[in-house]
């Protein structure tokens, strides 16, 4: 400012002294100071602008001097000399209905995101690291009708976090479009909350994430195969086709195109059974089983479980491996089957297990909502064959040892079958909008 009203006033003095702020400046903060210095040299050659090059002042008499026509310099762009906004990339923070939008000036991958859980005194809290830096996280706080508190802040200099918390737990996905992550909140009510700084006159909307996907569904044993007995014969084959014609009905509501390996009660080879997923082209495969304990942990035995394919890394997961492999008559040693298992496609491993973490957190959140006492048998890692020969991501369900004597009734109750359905097609509308 002090260099452009110099050159307005016609000040001399004033302009070089400017002039040579601006060239030190710019060299400190490694600026493009040419133009400056070229300007400099115009006054009697002299690149320091020396006083002795300038002209004496007449105490006589006032000397009439035209001025030379100086080419007018524009004002410096911000960019040229404050940098802290366009370091910022993240546009805009606010939340609409049940969704926090984030949107960036430049396109965004899945990578920006990370989620974790956490349980804190507060309440449940699910946690969202975005990749990125905001101009108004103070921290600053949002509100969805439902959710006890939501909470940004620049964590650090490169990442965003968001936080919902909640007494119960929440559940939490997003999607990602181009410049935008949306963090929905599922199984909330629709209702216009406060939003940040920006304001648009269209909410986006939540990609549907079933349209297109592909799902194979595989109800465990069937015909001559009973599975799993419980009390009062109640058979591992007839409750898992129940879960799983729940299942499909849910699914093809959510505009997933669903495939069922049996459609009644009858026997297939457990070799068999993923031919039908690799034909169809499916985007996931899933085999619904039910869990038996011997008879001597009956009554301890219960809780539901998501197994991936992988080398087992424990005797239980080996155990229940055995269990659903019986069907199965394949000859190989021991040492053979772990080689085998060992040369698996990691990706597809990889896959597997987050798509297992979705369901299992999933079934839990919906079951509990009947019973608080179903036991998290958790996610775990299993050498099972049904699983092999998918060439895409794969889990196998244990929805509840029907062995026990509480949990086995539960598995033949139809409201306990519907929401085990409703979670696991939950876990995967999770799976699809976090890995589209």
């Amino acid at each position: 400012m002090g260099y452009l009203k110099a050159v307005l006033n016609n000040n001399q003095n004033s302009e070089i002294k400017n002039l040579k702020i601006l060239i030190n400046s710019g060299k400190k903060l490694k600026r493009d100071v040419s133009k400056y210095e070229r300007e400099l040299k115009k006054y009697n050659g002299s690149v320091t602008g020396s006083k002795k090059n300038l002209p004496k002042k007449s105490t006589t008499q006032k000397k009439k001097v035209t001025p030379k026509k100086i080419k007018k310099i524009n004002k410096p762009k911000i960019s040229e000399i404050d940098t802290n906004k366009s370091s910022y990339t993240i546009n805009s923070v606010y939340s609409k209905n049940n969704q926090v939008i984030i949107n960036f000036n430049t396109n965004v991958t899945k990578e920006y995101v990370k989620f974790f859980e956490k349980k804190a005194k507060s309440g449940n809290q699910d946690i969202y690291d975005i990749k990125g830096s905001f101009k108004d996280a103070y921290p600053t706080k949002l509100t969805i009708n439902g959710v006890k508190q939501i909470v940004i802040k620049q964590e650090k200099k490169n990442t965003l976090r968001i936080l919902f918390e909640d007494k119960k737990n929440l559940k939490t996905v997003y999607s990602i479009r181009k410049k935008q992550i949306v963090l929905s909140v599922l199984n909330l009510k629709k209702t216009t909350t406060s939003k940040s700084k920006a304001v648009i006159s269209k909410s986006p909307k939540i990609v549907n994430v079933g349209r297109g996907r592909v799902i194979v569904l595989d109800a465990g044993h069937g015909g001559k195969d009973s599975g799993a007995v419980g009390s009062n014969k109640k058979y591992e084959k007839v409750s898992v086709f129940k879960v799983t014609k729940y299942l499909e009905s849910i699914l093809k509501k959510r505009g997933y195109k669903v495939y069922l390996t049996r459609n009644s009660d009858r026997f297939i080879r457990v070799k068999n059974r993923t031919i039908l997923a690799n034909k169809k082209k499916a985007d996931i495969f899933l085999s619904i089983h039910a869990n038996a304990a011997h008879k001597s942990r009956v009554k301890q035995a219960n809780g539901i479980e998501t197994f991936f394919l992988s080398p087992a890394r424990s005797e239980r997961a080996k155990r229940v491996a055995a269990l659903e492999n019986k069907s199965d008559i394949r000859s190989m040693s021991g040492s053979t089957k772990q080689a085998f298992l060992e040369s698996l496609n990691r990706p597809r491993i990889t896959a597997s297990h987050k798509l297992s973490i979705d369901i299992q957190r999933n079934m839990l959140f919906s079951v509990r909502k009947q019973h608080k006492d179903v036991v998290d048998g958790g996610v775990r890692e299993g050498p099972f064959w049904v699983l092999v020969g998918a060439q895409m991501p794969s889990v196998l369900i244990e929805i509840g040892y029907i062995t026990h004597p509480k949990e086995g009734k539960r598995l033949y109750n139809t409201k306990y079958q519907k929401n085990l359905a409703l979670g696991i097609a939950n876990g995967i509308d999770s799976y699809f909008a976090k890995n589209p």
